[in-house]
């Protein structure tokens, strides 16, 4: 989610509450010794199964997870597997089913004597932070929140209401997706910790992109959850949070809110996900994985990205930028999938070079219909026309389609949005990771992500952008006597042409046409 564009409402909220004279600010913090992560221990499971898994000489190896039940599931087994330590780091980790049964198998583990250190983003806690508040209690597991809001913390608006001087700090947020167990094995990519990542909402679920992660881009990765666990950002969550009347909740509230009483639930696993790979559990009790190898770096923001910085400062350091570069190095073809794609005047300057030097570019987004912020939207809509004219190929999800076609999970009759953050290029070269194509991706929020050098695993993940472009998709193109956009799909075997916005309903349409002129970019 990207809710923080709601930034137009919550200035006029501020407003009146600086009027009113309301005003908090962060307890002072206090001194704590810097944690590392330990070298990874050969002799636990995981770090042999890695082993056994690993040909000479490889880098790193990987599993792409685009269906959302394998993908919680690899994390959930990786719990259950851990022996020596967990590093969980999230933008949003929700007080719902997914995130009761990933913080009941945190419990299950650091009941087995394992570490276990989880760092959270606190935009989105007002629904968790009790349920995290009562895990810290419990024996070797410590919970921080990154950025904390002082006060106001039991609604979204209001936090932001109790603290209108420090709106500059709070608009500061992490958007970092990261889970490594045992320093042997991790989960990298677009996922937050919510039901509707993992296609289990009845109202809203998103395509998305993981990977399980091995090899000698794992300390990279470790070193990058430290920087942020050691930051001044990352709070000790008691020191924020207070219980209800004051009490603060332990282990057995813990317990009775996730029902540790009763069986875990279980989930249900389809026998092969859109790439012919099954789930991990089976190859993980083997002692052997199928992975895929390449080299490998890890990259991610500053934890302090902007609050020393300036925009321009923390957009020339930015993994954004570290993108645009690789992107600007394709000397033949690019495919990307960003769920908010707002890519400003250099960025739009970037796509039209690559089009100059005859580099095939394609590109799927989320069509207004699919999308969850309407705000980004309008920003979108800037270059959508640019963007067509430019050359690029250009695809816009379809909520209906999606839901039809199951490929990425049963849907049901939730609305089907696009989440996933990646890039091929050239077919040999890939991108995952939390980044989007847009101004707070680049400027605002802290991002991390994965460049691969793997020819196989490039063709793995174009597989899957090629089903969500042809299956799930509308395809863009610029009308020949008005240069006004047209969407294109099939009905069997029939071409359809739609002129306007399609699937969306007269209200979304308005309220786009209404505000995008208004809205600067920069709120995106």
């Amino acid at each position: 989610m990207n809710a923080l564009v709601r930034l137009l409402r919550i200035a006029l909220l501020c407003a009146l509450a600086a009027g009113l004279g309301a005003c908090g600010s962060l307890p002072p913090a206090k001194e704590r010794p810097a944690e590392h992560a330990a070298p990874a221990d050969p002799s636990t499971m995981l770090a042999k199964i890695v082993a056994a898994s690993t040909p000479p000489d490889e880098h790193s190896g990987f599993r792409l997870m685009p269906l959302g039940v394998y993908s919680l599931d690899a994390r959930i087994q990786l719990a259950q597997r851990a022996e020596r330590s967990l590093v969980v780091q999230y933008y949003q980790l929700e007080n719902d089913a997914v995130g009761r049964l990933l913080m009941r198998s945190l419990r299950e583990a650091a009941a087995r004597g394992v570490k276990v250190r989880v760092l959270v983003d606190d935009l989105y806690t007002a629904k968790s932070q009790h349920l995290l508040l009562a895990l810290s209690q419990t024996p070797n597991v410590d919970v921080r929140l990154f950025n904390p809001f002082c006060c106001g913390r039991d609604g979204f608006f209001s936090r932001f209401v109790a603290s209108p001087h420090e709106i500059y700090r709070l608009n500061h947020r992490m958007h970092n997706k990261l889970f490594i167990a045992d320093g042997a094995m991790a989960v990298v990519g677009g996922r937050n910790i919510a039901d509707e990542y993992f296609v289990l909402s009845e109202a809203q679920n998103f395509i998305d992109m993981d990977a399980v992660v091995v090899g000698k881009v794992l300390p990279q990765l470790e070193a990058i959850f430290d920087a942020y666990w050691n930051s001044e950002q990352a709070w000790p969550i008691e020191d924020i949070v207070r219980g209800e009347g004051g009490r603060t909740p332990g282990v057995e509230d813990f317990d009775a809110w996730v029902g540790m009483a009763a069986p875990p639930p279980k989930i249900v696993l389809p026998p092969a996900d859109i790439l012919g790979y099954g789930p991990i559990a089976e190859e993980l009790d083997g002692g052997r994985m199928g992975l895929l190898w390449g080299w490998a770096y890890a990259v991610a923001d500053p934890p302090t990205k902007p609050t020393t910085m300036t925009a321009d400062e923390a957009l020339a350091t930015s993994v954004t930028m570290r993108m645009w570069t690789i992107l600007l190095g394709a000397k033949n073809e690019v495919q990307m999938t960003s769920p908010y794609l707002v890519p400003g005047d250099k960025g739009m300057a970037a796509f039209e070079d690559l089009a100059q030097r005859k580099v095939k570019v394609v590109l799927l987004t989320n069509s207004l219909a699919a999308n969850d912020e309407p705000l980004v939207h309008t920003g979108y809509v800037r270059y959508r026309q640019r963007l067509l004219r430019s050359g690029a190929d250009l695809y816009e999800l379809s909520p209906e389609r999606t839901t039809a076609s199951k490929r990425f999970g049963s849907f049901g009759t939730s609305l089907g949005r696009l989440h996933a953050k990646t890039a091929a290029i050239d077919r040999t070269r890939l991108l995952i990771g939390s980044a989007n194509l847009d101004p707070r991706s680049a400027t605002q929020n802290t991002e991390m992500g994965v460049l691969i050098d793997s020819p196989q695993l490039a063709r793995e993940l174009l597989r899957v952008i090629n089903v969500s472009r042809v299956q799930n998709s509308y395809r863009l193109r610029l009308a020949k006597d008005t240069g006004a956009v047209e969407w294109l799909t099939t009905d069997g075997e029939k071409e359809v042409v739609l002129t306007s916005e399609p699937e969306a309903t007269f209200f979304q349409r308005f309220y786009n046409r209404l505000i995008a002129p208004i809205v600067p970019e920069m709120l995106l």
